[in-house]
């Protein structure tokens, strides 16, 4: 509960799931008519609900730079079975991962991005993603900021991975940044990227601790093992229903 508002999250296995399993169209039928009831029933009591069928795998395309390391945990990850959804393909301003995704058997679309060409790159990107089907863009450290028209006309989630604790260190160059402070920890956060940089509703962060001995070099090093890690359970969470945002903030169901 906070500012008036009750979150909660419930999960459970629909009594028809068993009956309709030998037709999948009757299954698909009592599962949207199910739905329907339910949404139906949370209004008339002045609520707003979100339902999500298990059975339905989300589509998830990951955008990426020449950064490999939060690109290659996610495939791997997701081919290993942890995630409720699907890669279904790698977008990259950059030729570099081409042979490392198609090696894992993913499609890859290199779009080519600059000042100059930034609003065509975005309109084939969007294009893309239509066809694709995409239910959620990851950004697996894409080095390049998603303007506010593309997001509007995505109007799906996209996760973001930022190499600082934010709100500490916006921006470009963090872990140069955190050097130069003389910070004692360093951070990642993983975030829905909205029009404002780095400032969308925060999903997962986590920490670890630095000293002077460490140069800028040591700090990325270390920080990639941590991006990896909060990446990665942001997107579980997301899949799985989990991650309930509201205004600037989220509720994770945890």
């Amino acid at each position: 509960m906070e500012a008036g508002i009750f979150f909660q999250r419930v999960e459970w296995v629909p009594s028809y799931a068993t009956a309709a399993a030998a037709n999948p169209a009757d299954l698909e039928a009592a599962e949207l008519q199910a739905m329907a009831e339910f949404r139906a029933f949370a209004a008339s009591l002045g609520m707003t609900a979100r339902v999500v069928s298990t059975a339905n795998r989300p589509r998830v395309v990951v955008f990426v730079s020449k950064e490999s390391h939060c690109f290659h945990d996610l495939v791997l990850r997701w081919r290993a079975g942890e995630f409720a959804g699907d890669l279904v393909a790698v977008v990259s301003n950059h030729p570099n991962l081409r042979e490392a995704a198609e090696g894992y058997g993913l499609d890859y679309h290199h779009i080519p991005v600059t000042a100059d060409t930034k609003a065509a790159a975005e309109a084939q990107q969007l294009a893309l993603l239509e066809r694709l089907d995409a239910d959620l863009v990851v950004l697996a450290r894409y080095m390049q900021v998603l303007s506010a028209d593309f997001l509007g006309q995505f109007a799906k989630p996209v996760i973001n991975i930022h190499h600082s604790f934010l709100p500490a260190f916006a921006g470009g160059k963090p872990y140069h940044q955190a050097h130069a402070r003389g910070v004692k920890i360093i951070g990642a956060t993983a975030h829905y990227a909205t029009r404002d940089l780095d400032e969308g509703p925060i999903i997962h962060q986590d920490v670890t601790r630095v000293t002077h001995r460490h140069g800028v070099d040591d700090l990325i090093r270390i920080g990639r093992d941590l991006e990896k890690r909060v990446l990665a359970q942001a997107v579980r969470w997301h899949l799985n229903a989990r991650v309930l945002a509201y205004g600037n903030k989220t509720v994770v169901f945890d």
